[in-house]
């Protein structure tokens, strides 16, 4: 690592895999991941310390660390001070926000978190627990589960767990009575290091490339010709960000489109834009948008 480089925490566990996917769709090589807690990085000025997301912030917080990747949920537990760089879309089966919820079992007769008045909620978000119950004057004893916690909703009266397509909730047949907190991925750094010029700078550099991986992952190039009397047709089918952008081709009878559209409506578009008089349609995968 360079001088003026900076010490940066993946997390290891669920998130491990999707943050290394992101990393190399932003132009970073992770490599040895699987087997070391220090993994390699093809970038002279980032050191990388593979850690449980859990107590990511507080080792950024003591500036153990220079930066870190963690859920919004865990600096809430931790009460960590840090700078919270950016919000990173992205989590370990969906791009949605994470949910931390109240259930309890199909068959309790426990409608609403009144009713657990004097009753045992397990869970690994303790004091985000606590301090949910607190605010609505309800008391709860508040034990932590390590993991599994689904299945200590029978041993227990109810669990907090954390949930983004609900289908272990459904599997272990819970349903949700509240929901405590909604957490995404968060790139934080410690306070002092976001002060000094150099690391702000790679720090600033990571945030950049990993928003762009991240807006690219459902978007892709689209290019196209076109006679000019057609383009006011093709261009009335094309959404954009931005104007698209227009070249003259050496048929001067004819220019080139090029755009940057959702994934989502390539395969309404493609036929539209030919049925307007687009030729030489092609579509293409982008790994990053910068905005």
């Amino acid at each position: 690592m360079s001088e003026k480089g900076i010490k940066l925490g993946i997390p290891s566990g669920s998130l491990q895999k999707a943050t290394i996917e992101l990393f190399s769709k932003a132009g970073f090589n992770i490599t040895g991941a699987d087997r070391s807690y220090q993994p390699s990085i093809d970038d002279d000025d980032i050191s990388l310390i593979r850690l449980r997301a859990q107590e990511m912030s507080r080792y950024v917080a003591d500036g153990v660390l220079d930066a870190g990747i963690t859920g919004y949920d865990w600096i809430m537990e931790n009460d960590s001070d840090v700078a919270e760089i950016c919000e990173l879309a992205y989590s370990k089966a969906t791009s949605k926000p994470a949910r931390w919820v109240l259930a309890v079992p199909n068959e309790s007769d426990i409608e609403k978190p009144e009713d657990l008045s004097g009753k045992i909620i397990a869970t690994e978000l303790v004091n985000v627990t606590k301090k949910y119950f607190d605010e609505k004057d309800i008391d709860v004893k508040v034990e932590f589960s390590w993991g599994a916690t689904e299945v200590k909703a029978r041993l227990v009266n109810a669990i907090v767990e954390l949930t983004e397509t609900g289908s272990s909730l459904r599997a272990n047949n819970l349903r949700v009575l509240d929901t405590i907190v909604t957490s995404t991925t968060r790139f934080i750094a410690n306070k002092d290091s976001w002060q000094d010029k150099g690391k702000r700078e790679i720090i600033e550099n990571i945030s950049i490339l990993l928003n762009a991986a991240i807006d690219a992952r459902t978007k892709v190039g689209l290019k196209l010709n076109v006679k000019k009397d057609d383009l006011d047709s093709v261009l009335k089918l094309l959404p954009s960000e931005k104007s698209p952008t227009i070249s003259s081709l050496a048929d001067s009878d004819y220019i080139a489109v090029e755009v940057i559209i959702e994934d989502s409506i390539e395969r309404t578009l493609v036929p539209a834009l030919k049925r307007a008089g687009a030729s030489g349609i092609i579509t293409y995968p982008i790994n990053k948008v910068i905005h």
